[in-house]
């Protein structure tokens, strides 16, 4: 085994070879928001569809249009409005007059890259409608049902401060995205770079480092990171005791958390350990990693009471109180 893993190691270092070569691209442009580019990375490369909120400016959409120009992919945004239709993003039937039939317009869904601006500005139907393309990779018009091209990603930004005029995602939606990363401002010494260079006209020119192709390869290879039954233990002890507190020694936190984290964060949380370590040039996975995406993972599949409410205990505090307690193997 042990030399299986060696092998799977030096693999694994040659393969991230492309993963290093579209951050250093995209950190051309996108100055101080390594940690976002990574876990966007990380959903590329695990299959995960990504929600990132943060307030206006922190350089959202240039990521994610940055991250995208780096592959050879189609990428298409749709910027959210309380007027967009379902048919406005999946597409339509179109009657042409001519031969008397129905034609399939396809929607802008049809892209190896979407980003969904601002996803809480659409009413409830639309965000419905991006559900069976997250889910399912496909799309349904009229009476036919349409593959989505691979690979495919939805990353979707929200403004967490302003709320009128907005639809809250509902839970069974946010469930849906692996990960749900909050942006925080740059350090002092960034902001600097950043005013410096977006001061001037001239812009960067980002060349296209990778194909779909490559992505489909490197992802195929990352399920293949060897994870160890210990690990798996770990990944559920921390699951379960977002749902049964009081049998994993946190009893205090049984009245806070109204409903714990569902089968999606346990699946989510190895595929994103599994890319974690694939960054870091590892063909195994070890508690650092689970650590490291933990918080990504779970802040958005954990309901708190309104108890906790009351006490302003957050679902990020109670995350940061599981992974202080649960033993690491």
């Amino acid at each position: 085994m042990d030399a299986d893993i060696r092998e799977l190691t030096l693999r694994i270092e040659r393969e991230a070879e492309l993963a290093d070569r579209i951050l250093a691209e995209a950190g051309k442009v996108v100055v101080g928001q390594k940690m976002m580019l990574e876990r966007l990375l990380i959903g590329l490369l695990s299959n995960g569809h990504v929600l990132l909120e943060g307030v206006p400016g922190l350089a959202k959409t240039l990521t994610i249009k940055t991250l995208a120009s780096t592959v050879s992919a189609h990428f298409q945004r749709i910027q959210f409005t309380p007027d967009l239709l379902p048919a406005d993003l999946v597409g339509t039937l179109v009657y042409n007059q001519k031969d008397g039939n129905f034609t399939t317009k396809k929607g802008p869904v049809f892209a190896n890259f979407v980003l969904a601006d601002e996803i809480n500005r659409a009413p409830a139907k639309v965000q419905s409608a991006l559900l069976e393309a997250m889910q399912e990779q496909q799309v349904t018009i009229g009476e036919h049902t349409f593959p989505l091209p691979q690979p495919f990603l939805v990353l979707a930004t929200q403004n967490p401060i302003e709320q009128e005029g907005t639809y809250p995602l509902p839970e069974a939606q946010v469930d849906r995205f692996m990960l749900k990363v909050k942006v925080d401002y740059p350090r002092r010494d960034e902001e600097a770079r950043i005013m410096r260079t977006f001061s001037r006209s001239e812009s960067q020119t980002i060349n296209a480092v990778a194909t779909p192709d490559e992505l489909l390869r490197i992802r195929s290879m990352v399920e293949s990171i060897y994870v160890d039954p210990k690990i798996e233990d770990y990944v559920l002890d921390i699951v379960f005791s977002s749902r049964q507190p009081e049998h994993h020694k946190l009893p205090d936190l049984k009245p806070l958390i109204q409903y714990g984290a569902s089968p999606r964060a346990s699946i989510f949380l190895l595929k994103a350990a599994r890319a974690h370590a694939f960054l870091r040039h590892r063909g195994y996975v070890v508690p650092e990693d689970i650590r490291a995406v933990g918080m990504d993972v779970l802040r958005h599949r954990i309901g708190v009471t309104y108890e906790a409410e009351a006490e302003e205990v957050t679902s990020e505090a109670i995350v940061e109180k599981i992974f202080n307690t649960v033993e690491v193997p």
